[in-house]
């Protein structure tokens, strides 16, 4: 490998790592508010057609904290990997932070919601329909382009090992 190649895999393991941790800080900055709007949105409409009140704040408090604190050690662990050995995207790992909205809104007793086939079939444990298609689902626009950037920065790591 020359010199001009370890630069250029330098710079490209550099950017990924700063999307990476951009993505890390950001998506943990925003996934408690986004657990309390999820299991609120759904407690609320739930308790507005069945008339039932729904206590679901300090549970859905308790699991934003976790959620937040586990998603971001997952994404931290994943972009501690090489670029080849990353066999997940930032997004499958986010999406499995419906895990404990869910629990919140199954301990409280507010049954599943209909779903479409696709759903049902693709994420049959998503039983409320919670599971965010983008990172920018979660409430900050910004991450949208970030999940694109860091593909981009990966493959550009991934190609300078092909430099040799």
């Amino acid at each position: 490998m020359h010199v001009a190649d370890r630069l250029t895999r330098n710079a490209a393991l550099e950017r990924l790592r700063a999307v990476s941790d951009e993505i890390v800080d950001r998506v943990t900055a925003v996934l408690p508010e986004w657990v309390l709007g999820e299991v609120g949105r759904i407690a609320d409409a739930w308790a507005g057609a069945s008339g039932a009140a729904v206590d679901w704040e300090s549970a859905a408090r308790a699991a934003a904290a976790v959620v937040a604190e586990r998603v971001g050690a997952e994404l931290r662990a994943l972009f501690a990997s090489e670029p080849a050995a990353m066999a997940r995207t930032p997004l499958e790992v986010v999406r499995t932070a419906v895990a404990e909205p869910t629990e919140v809104l199954v301990g409280i007793g507010i049954p599943p919601v209909d779903r479409d086939e696709f759903a049902t079939r693709s994420w049959p444990d998503d039983r409320y329909g919670l599971m965010p298609a983008t990172l920018a689902d979660l409430g900050d626009p910004a991450l949208g382009p970030l999940l694109l950037a860091w593909g981009m920065a990966k493959a550009a790591a991934l190609r300078s090992d092909d430099t040799r």
